[in-house]
This record gives structure tokens, sequence and C-alpha cells, in this order.
């Protein structure tokens, strides 16, 4: 007797609230879809029946699309749902609805996603374990905060809970009270959330990504390559470097995988980064990010427990060094996300 095919919802963030994009952004719906069509696709080629599943707006305006989904049946949930408004935090409730509903559900699970939505708060869990942070990590709720610091310049600031470079720009790296005072204030008006500040890091920058459920699997070490920016833009992953293509960012920042380093920074790298995500709760697929201080140290700058999916770019390219094709990395997290029925 022929078995029945897993049946597989596919879920993402199809808000039009988003705040317009400049030309040549590929952070679009548009992008974004054609990113759940080829997930789609390949799930299907593996044998799975998937249901693409579009939700909208806001959580307060689609139980419909949440009975759809209790309909469904599903066997799994495939987790694509990002927010897309500043300082939102639907997708962290969003985990949270699928969990209650008892769905496996793939990735990290809702505290996970929740803490790590709040980059000084990771922080401060990190720190508290022992995990080396940047210095000078400090949560900035007004521009007068400034003052309450006596700060060793230069310093990066951002919002506090928005992630793949929203708000990192030229001018994040300031080197005065009044630059990081303009700086705070812009990111209030702008994201409406507080502002993270920290000592900038000018060396080199690692992602490491990892794979897996209870026994996770550290895929081989990626190197972020600043070395043909010019001298006036600061070395880090803003999001024109992200996401604008026909800027100077997008264009010489390059990505080494595998890297070469050290044996010893290597296995610090791999065993930090096992513990960070652990740390954090997170589940299936990650990656956390490190920066190298003076002295050669890596100090954790970022983690993210649903990283981007696309294709032969981030983690899926680490996979694929690892020799993990695109097919089989989905069917990995999808793996992970089974053995972890709510």
């Amino acid at each position: 007797m022929r078995r029945k095919p897993l049946h597989i919802a596919l879920i993402y963030n199809a808000s039009t609230l988003a705040p317009p994009k400049d030309p040549g952004d590929t952070s679009d719906l548009a992008e974004l879809r054609c990113l759940i069509q080829r997930l789609a696709q390949v799930l299907r080629q593996l044998g799975y029946r998937v249901t693409v599943l579009p939700l909208a707006q806001n959580l307060t305006t689609f139980p419909h699309r949440l009975r759809r989904l209790r309909r469904l049946r599903p066997d799994v949930v495939f987790n694509q749902y990002e927010d897309v408004v500043p300082g939102a935090a639907d997708e962290m409730r969003m985990a949270a609805l699928i969990e209650l509903l008892g769905y496996p559900l793939t990735g990290s699970p809702a505290k996970a996603l929740g803490l790590t939505s709040c980059k000084h708060t990771t922080a401060r869990v990190l720190q508290g374990l022992g995990i080396a942070v940047p210095p000078q990590t400090e949560l900035l709720e007004c521009a007068s905060d400034v003052d309450r610091h006596k700060w060793r310049f230069p310093v990066i600031v951002q919002p506090s809970r928005e992630h793949a470079g929203a708000g990192l720009e030229r001018d994040s790296v300031v080197y005065s009270c009044k630059a990081l005072q303009r700086k705070v204030r812009q990111i209030f008006r702008t994201y409406a959330q507080p502002a993270l500040v920290r000592q900038f890091l000018s060396g080199r920058e690692f992602n490491v990504s990892l794979l897996g459920g209870r026994n996770l699997k550290v895929l081989p070490i990626t190197e972020i390559n600043y070395q043909e920016l010019p001298a006036h833009i600061p070395p880090i992953l803003s999001y024109a470097a992200n996401w604008l293509e026909n800027t100077v960012e997008y264009k010489k920042i390059s990505i080494i995988c595998p890297v070469r380093v050290k044996p010893a920074l290597a296995r610090e790298l791999r065993e930090t980064a096992l513990r960070v995500f652990r740390a954090v709760g997170g589940r299936g697929y990650g990656r956390v990010d490190f920066r190298l201080d003076a002295a050669g140290r890596p100090r954790v700058i970022d983690v993210n427990c649903n990283p981007l999916l696309e294709e032969g770019q981030a983690l899926a390219r680490s996979a694929e060094v690892a020799g993990i094709q695109y097919p089989q990395l989905l069917q990995a997290i999808i793996a992970a996300a089974l053995k972890r029925r709510p």
C-alpha cells in the first residue's frame, strides 16, 4: 500500500503594510513570493503535498485564514512568516498560535523568536552565561540617555528590534555624542523603538549556520569580506549591503565560504555558536554572527533563529559547501520539526 504523502502548509506574511521600497530593493513582497514559489516547487518535487497559505495584514484581521489552516490539518507548518512592519512582534505571535493549534512547526519556537527579536535582551542573556558580546552594549530609550554613559568611540547604533540590516546605514557608525544623539533621534522617528548602541568592532566578521534538532550540525563558517569597500563606507552589513543591488555596498561586499581561519578560532566559533543557539532556545536551523575585537576574540553580534532560506544564499550556501543540497536542506528542516511535536 502506497504511503500517503505528508501535507505541508507553507505560510508567509503577505502584508502590504510595509513601508514603500526604494528602486532596486530586493526585500519586497514580489521577491518573497518568488522564494515561496521555489520552496513549494522543491517540496513538491520531494513528494510532499504543499498548500501555500499567505497570511496578510496583522494577526487580528485573518481569523478566517487560521480557520482554513485548521481545516487543512497539515502534518507540518513550514514557517516563512516574518514581520514586515517596523517594531511588530507578529512573527513570534504567529509561531505561538501554530504551537497552540498543535501543529509541528519548522524553525524555532515562539519563545526563541521573541527573545532574539530584541537584540539587547539577547545580549544580556548571553552576557549572563559568560558569552562575549561587544563592549558598551546599551539600550537607549531617548536621546538624552546618551549623556548617562561614558562612550569609547566609535560606536554603532541601530534599531533594537529590527533584523536583516534594517536601520543600519553609512552614518550608523558614529564618533561623537552629538552624532550619536542625532542617530538615536532618527531611529525613534523612523522605527518608534529604542536604539541599540555597541562599541564598533572593526575586526573580521563571521557567520556560523546551524542545522538540525536536538543534534545540531554546524555548517561551514562564512566570512563577510569588506576588503573592496571604499574607505569612506563603514565595513558593516547594512540594509544597502543586504538588499539594495544598485549600491556600492551591495556590489563590493562579498561572501567567503568556506573560510580559512586558524583551527583554534574555528573551534571557538563553532562551539560558541552551538552554545548561543541552545541558550536562546533555537531549533531546526539558525545562524549566529560574530565580529572579532581588537584582541582577535570573537564576540556575538546577532542571533537569527529563522534566517533566509533562499537557494544558494546564506544558510543554503553553507549547506551546499557541506554537501547538503537544497532539497536535502529542506528535508532536514522538516525532519527537525517532526521530532519536536507540540
